[in-house]
């Protein structure tokens, strides 16, 4: 029996890795309430990676669910660096329609007005993006599905496709093993080269999910993650463990 998408609690510990270096862990954890939900994320940079680039980041999301979808109402993030500390807030109103923009960087301070558009209404943002596909594989199992984005400058979609189930087995970098389900997700920019991302790639590459399910709660959860190609080599991230409440 699947767990109550409706009730849930799911946090994961993240380490990635790029090429051969162990680069950063993260926490993430998203709740489900029958009408509201919330996502947070705290990310670090590791090893010879924190040496050359330091760097933590902390990100939030809240907002309302009507009719099954997630709408954001908040969205807020703090990051430092060796050279500069930066956050951000968007603010929504009740429509779902992003209004202004608060920005700091380095104590200075940017409030901007977002201009009224109707693409713009009930968009959300990446973080959200992770919650929102294992609440939709939980109420469908299935993950075709396609969210639209708006970072509070430009807005384009995100196209999820259901690629089967793979075996995964345990290994030093993850504890969690069994028949996953394997999703690819595509970044649409919408505009370029032609508008239609799901025939023409152009030169971006999918992320590659594999979600498996709690054995005691049923609930689902990102085993693994990975981007074929960076500027450094394969990305691979890792859940090294995870943390159910109902």
């Amino acid at each position: 029996m699947a767990a109550d998408a409706r009730a849930l609690s799911v946090k994961h510990d993240f380490t990635a890795f790029i090429g051969p270096f162990n680069a950063s862990t993260a926490e993430f954890e998203y709740v489900l309430q029958p009408h509201e939900y919330a996502v947070r994320s705290t990310v670090r940079t590791n090893g010879t990676f924190n040496l050359l680039y330091p760097f933590e980041a902390q990100y939030f999301t809240g907002g309302r669910i009507e009719n099954g979808r997630m709408e954001t109402a908040a969205y807020r993030y703090k990051s430092k660096s060796r050279f500069s500390k930066r956050s951000k807030e968007m603010v929504y109103d009740r429509d779902g329609q992003p209004v202004y923009s608060i920005s700091t960087k380095n104590g200075k301070q940017k409030k901007k007005t977002i201009e009224v558009n109707a693409d713009n209404k009930n968009t959300t943002n990446l973080q959200t993006v992770l919650a929102a596909i294992a609440k939709h594989y939980n109420e469908v199992r299935f993950c075709d599905s396609e969210m639209r984005i708006f970072d509070g400058k430009k807005r384009y979609n995100v196209i999820f496709r259901d690629e089967g189930t793979e075996e995964l087995k345990a290994d030093d970098n993850s504890p969690f093993s069994g028949a996953a389900a394997k999703c690819s997700m595509y970044i649409d920019k919408l505009g370029d080269d032609g508008d239609d991302l799901l025939w023409q790639l152009s030169s971006e590459r999918p992320v590659y999910f594999w979600i498996l399910r709690d054995s005691k709660t049923a609930a689902p959860f990102i085993a693994r993650i990975k981007i074929k190609e960076t500027p450094l080599g394969e990305m691979n991230v890792y859940t090294t463990k995870i943390e159910v409440k109902k």
